[in-house]
Order: C-alpha cells, then sequence, then structure tokens
C-alpha cells in the first residue's frame, strides 16, 4: 500500500472515530438530561406529603358539592374519601382534558398532571383545559392552572416529562389510582406493568377516529393490559390521532367516561369496568361491552411467575416511539427519496414528470398541490384497474412530451413521507409488468415538509 493510500485510509478511520465519538457525547448528554430529570422528579415526588384526610367538610364544601353529596350512592362519606384520595392522569390531552377537569369538580384531594408536551393550535378542538393563549406552554402546566381556577382545593402536581422505566415507579407509587390517557402503545405497556408492580388500579381509555374504548385493569383481581394483550401489535398497524384524526367529542366522552370510574373507585364504589371492555360508537351513538377474559396464571408481570419484575425498555419491547406524534418510516434507501428541495428545483426546470399524491381524498379534499395526479394508496395496493390505466395515460402522455424512448420519472407524495414510500414499493413492483419501466421515487417528508421549507402558505394540517 502506498504511502498516499495509507494516508487516505487514515483519513477516513479518523473520520469514522469521530463520528463515534460524537455519537457518544451525544449519548452522554441525553443521559445526563435523563439523570437531571430523574433527580428533578425524585425531589417533587418525597417532597410530597399523603393527602390531608378531613374528618368532616366544612360549610364551603358543602355548598360546592352539594347537588353531588344528595345522591345515596355518594353521600358524605364518599366525598371525605374523594378528598383524600390522590390520581395520577398521564397524558393531558384529549381524554385526560375532561378527566382532569371532572375529578377536580367533583373535589378530589390531589392530582397528578403528567405530559411531556406542549400545546399547539391543532390540539384545542379536543383537549379544552388548553386554550388560544396557551400555545407554546407545557400541557402540564396549562392543565394545571386551569384546574385551580376551576377549584382551588384541589391540590395540583404539575410533571412536564416524559414517563419513563426510571421514573415510573417512583411515580406511580405516590398516587392511588392511576389513569392512562396516553396515545400510544409503549407508554401503554410501561404504565400497566408499573401499576402491577405498585399495586394500583389503571383506569385506561382511548379514542380514534368516531370510536372510543374504556376499561380498568388490576383491580380487585382483575386482568392487566398484558392479560389481554402479551405482545405488542406491529407498529405498522396502529394509527393515532395525528395519522388518523379523532372528532375532539369523542376523547371528551371517553375522559368523563374514565372520570366517572375513577371517582367510583375512589368514593368506595365498585367499578364495572373491570372485566368489561367498554367500546362507544359515534356514528350510531351506541355504548356496547364486551366481557374479557379473567386474569391469565401465565400473564408476564401479574401471573404466578411473572417474568418481568421490572420495568423494561418499553419502546424496544414495542419497536415503536413512546409517542403520540405522527410516525416516521424509513422504508427506502436514500437513492429512491429526493427532498422538497430537490422535487423544487424538478419543477422548476420543467422537466416532464409526474408526481403522484397518494393520500386518501378526504386529505386531498383539504389541501394539494395543483399539477398532482391523485390516485389513493389503497387503489394501489389493490391494483384497481381504472386507476392503473389513469396513470398509463398520464405517463404515456408525459413520454410524448420527451426525446427518444425516455420514460418520464415518477415522483410519490404524501402528507409526511410514509404512505409514499409504501406506493413506492408498489409502484416498483408494477414497473415492467403492469406498467412500463420505470424510475420511481419518494418526496421526502411530504406536503408537510413542503409547508415548512417551501411554501409557508401551505396549509399544515
Amino acid at each position: 500500500m502506498s504511502q498516499q493510500e495509507e494516508s487516505g485510509m487514515f483519513r477516513i478511520l479518523l473520520a469514522e472515530k469521530d463520528k463515534e465519538i460524537s455519537a457518544l457525547k451525544d449519548k452522554l448528554s441525553q443521559l445526563e438530561k435523563r439523570h437531571s430529570s430523574v433527580l428533578q422528579l425524585h425531589h417533587e415526588v418525597t417532597s410530597l406529603t399523603p393527602v390531608t384526610a378531613k374528618s368532616v367538610l366544612c360549610n364551603e364544601d358543602i355548598m360546592r358539592y352539594s347537588r353531588q353529596l344528595l345522591l345515596p350512592e355518594l353521600g358524605v362519606r364518599g366525598q371525605l374519601e374523594l378528598a383524600k384520595t390522590s390520581v395520577l392522569v398521564v397524558g393531558c390531552g384529549g381524554l385526560g382534558c375532561p378527566l382532569a377537569q371532572y375529578l377536580a369538580a367533583a373535589g378530589i384531594g390531589r392530582l397528578g398532571l403528567l405530559d411531556y408536551d406542549e400545546v399547539e393550535l391543532s390540539n384545542l378542538h379536543r383537549q379544552v383545559l388548553h386554550s388560544e393563549e396557551n400555545q407554546g406552554q407545557a400541557k402540564a402546566l396549562s392543565a394545571a392552572n386551569a384546574v385551580r381556577r376551576l377549584n382551588s382545593t384541589v391540590e395540583c402536581v404539575p410533571y412536564h416529562l416524559q414517563l419513563s422505566s426510571e421514573n415510573a415507579l417512583q411515580l406511580i407509587q405516590q398516587y392511588d389510582i392511576v389513569a392512562d390517557c396516553s396515545d400510544n402503545v409503549p407508554t401503554r405497556y410501561l404504565v400497566n406493568d408499573a401499576c402491577v408492580l405498585s399495586g394500583k388500579p389503571l383506569v385506561s381509555a382511548s379514542a380514534l377516529r368516531m370510536e372510543g374504548q374504556l376499561t380498568v385493569y388490576n383491580y380487585r383481581g382483575g386482568p392487566c393490559y398484558r392479560c389481554l394483550y402479551p405482545v405488542p401489535p406491529p407498529p405498522e398497524t396502529v394509527t393515532n390521532c395525528s395519522d388518523g384524526g379523532v372528532l375532539g367529542v369523542v376523547p371528551g366522552m371517553m375522559g368523563c367516561f374514565q372520570a366517572l370510574e375513577v371517582l367510583k373507585i375512589a368514593s368506595g364504589q365498585v367499578s364495572s369496568c373491570s372485566q368489561q371492555l367498554v367500546m362507544f360508537d359515534a356514528v350510531s351513538a351506541r355504548f356496547r361491552s364486551i366481557k374479557l377474559r379473567p386474569k391469565q396464571a401465565g400473564c408476564a408481570v401479574c401471573g404466578e411467575n411473572p417474568t418481568v419484575t421490572q420495568l423494561v425498555d418499553y419502546e424496544t419491547f414495542c419497536g415503536s416511539s413512546a409517542t403520540d406524534k405522527c410516525r416516521r418510516l424509513n422504508l427506502l434507501s436514500a437513492d429512491q427519496r429526493i427532498t422538497v428541495q430537490d422535487y423544487k428545483s424538478i419543477m422548476e426546470s420543467s422537466v416532464p414528470h409526474l408526481l403522484l399524491d397518494v393520500r386518501p381524498l378526504v386529505e386531498v379534499d383539504i389541501c394539494q398541490l395543483p399539477f398532482s395526479l391523485h390516485i389513493p394508496l389503497s387503489s394501489l395496493a389493490d391494483r384497481k384497474q381504472e386507476h392503473i390505466r389513469l396513470l398509463q395515460e398520464r405517463l404515456g402522455h408525459l413520454k410524448q412530451q420527451m426525446s427518444g424512448d425516455c420514460q418520464p420519472p415518477v415522483y410519490v407524495i404524501c402528507k409526511l413521507g410514509n404512505d409514499s414510500q409504501t406506493a413506492v414499493q408498489l409502484l416498483q413492483k408494477m414497473s415492467g409488468s403492469e406498467l412500463d419501466a420505470m424510475v420511481v421515487k419518494d418526496v421526502h417528508g411530504g406536503l408537510m415538509a413542503w409547508a415548512r421549507k417551501i411554501d409557508p402558505n401551505f396549509p399544515q394540517y
């Protein structure tokens, strides 16, 4: 090997080492932040004193809660039980907002409000504790301030942090009841396991599109979440509100239903949802209940011989991130994708090409680039002949504008660059058989990247 080659090899090795050192520094920085967060939480939790138990109701209490005091199911005794109960709400979004609101209104003793996120404009149609002025503020703080305005006698403890394996047990052990209002699978497994290991009942709900679900786990010998779902679903099959949408009133109703079950448990009544999955269909305005299987002896966390005796890495276990943000897929190699800046240059060069929009029609009605051809991903997956013919006709028309036997390239776009990647794979399989051989690439980041980086006037949703 020549000296020049050795020098080149050395530079390559040095560059690789620099990358490794940079990656290790980033990892160390993340660990330091998590350690600092754990220490801060430890201070906050250890400074909590037991909720002060009232022996009698004062005149102001009697006036404030008079309408529910008249209920034989609650009465004075039940109200006193509420006043000494602490509840942790995991997630101050569409479910957590109405839940926290009604728990505070009913006179719960202490309310822990946990959320790592900040208020955005797209939250306000369903997250009713927040307002326009709170945009950019931590959701936990925004919710706590709103709750305090409603009932100053309720102790509110906001936690602006992400629940993790390092802090969940320490936090959940300080509360009597936990309400899971999260919108992702890793957090549901994490909260469930922490509740089982801490011996706490878990009131869990979810809402998506026009449907909602609710059940109570780890309560009076009933099953836990793992009893019913021992294995997490494949990440690509999971849809959240950011991807699938939701009508704001649906999580509102499910959050109110959660509050009802929490109040029943806290006041000494019995929840009827321990072995029942309650399902709400907003289209038909109907509730129905499904009886769930009982606690499983072989459950990994609450069974007779548990294998999960401490909290684990739930993002690795589930193969997805513990966030309700839109998921980001990486199905294609770098040479199969182009940036929105690259596509803008292609568009401005007037080179004949096809921009294929594969979003559902309901999203195209919101906004679209005017020169794109719309064929939904579902139509490509089903190989619908009318859409295949439409694609052939458009490509044939573009080919006439090109010299020689060149095929016009196809660039595929969607909202975020997820469905477009799947569409590229489908089109590549059709290339040379159902369609002429062609170059197909995905527009990285989709229309939302176009709105952020190219055209600030393009709608974001």
